[in-house]
Formats: C-alpha cells, structure tokens, sequence
C-alpha cells in the first residue's frame, strides 16, 4: 500500500500545483469541452486566490513523497455559504484505485472540522461513484445527496458534517 499524505501548498510552490493543474483540466477537457488557451495552456482563473483569499486550502496528495494530486478546498458552499467545499480534487492516473483518493479525502475531511459539500458535475458518473463511496464510509452514511441543476451547480452535492473527531 502506497502512504498517502496531504499537505498545504506553500506559495513558493504555486508553479507546481499549476503544472499538476494541467493535467486535471487535460482530464476535464473531453467532459467540459475545455480549450487551451492562446499560449497552449489551460487556465484556472481562481489558482491565486487560494493564496489571497480567507477561507481557501491548497493542498498537495504525496504519494510516498512523490506528487500524486491535489485537492481545493474553499469555505463557501453551493447550497451552504458557511460550509468547507472540495473546488477540485485529482489524482494522477498512476494512484488512481488503489486508495490514494480515498485517504486524502478523509486527510482532508480530518483537518477542517464542520459541515461539508462535496460536488460532482453532472456527467462526471465515475467521480460520483467514488465520492458517495468514500462519503458513505467516512460519515458511516450519515450524508444526504441532493441533485442541483441551476445557475449554481448542475449535478449532485453530498452534504454531511463532522464535528466529532474522527473515529
């Protein structure tokens, strides 16, 4: 088993998790229809603001101290302002099923204690499964799911809390 570890990004490491972010929008290109940009880039409008902004966690997923992924969190909610929310999380192909994903969400989960969204975009069926999953064994299915479709969001939101301290 690989050992999973997640840890805030510092700033001077910003380049890193801007290249890790190429490869999610890659992955995200085929589902969203997304393009590079003129300099053969994508771009991800909202990366400094997880250092400029309250209220925002960037996080590296070490993989035996090799870079795996990453995960965003954002204090602000789709259907709740006060809530922590998972803006985008990834993991390379090579960790993927295999339990990398599923320690890190719950490394993350541990860390910022409160009530919680977790969305998946609509057509996103295989991030659907893995969430209920890992939602479903880290709250003991304790969570509720509710499908959005409106200028907020398009698919479903798990939602649950986790005030006591992990068992």
């Amino acid at each position: 088993m690989f050992h999973t570890e997640v840890i805030l990004v510092d700033y001077q490491d910003k380049a890193v998790l801007r290249q890790l972010m190429e490869f999610y929008m890659y992955d995200f290109s085929e589902m969203e229809g997304l393009d590079v940009n003129a300099h053969g880039r994508f771009e991800y409008k909202y990366l400094d603001h997880y250092w400029t902004e309250d209220g925002r966690y960037p996080y590296f997923i070490l993989v035996d101290g090799k870079y795996a992924g990453f995960v965003l969190v954002k204090k602000r909610g789709v259907l709740n302002e006060d809530c922590f929310f998972i803006a985008e999380f990834f993991v390379m192909k090579k960790y993927r099923r295999n339990g990398v994903g599923h320690r890190a969400a719950t490394q993350v989960f541990d860390r910022h204690r409160g009530a919680w969204e977790v969305g998946q975009i609509k057509n996103n069926l295989v991030a659907h499964a893995f969430w209920r999953k890992v939602i479903n064994q880290y709250t003991k299915g304790q969570f509720f799911e509710t499908i959005v479709d409106d200028d907020r969001w398009h698919g479903p939101i798990q939602t649950f809390t986790n005030w006591k301290e992990a068992e």
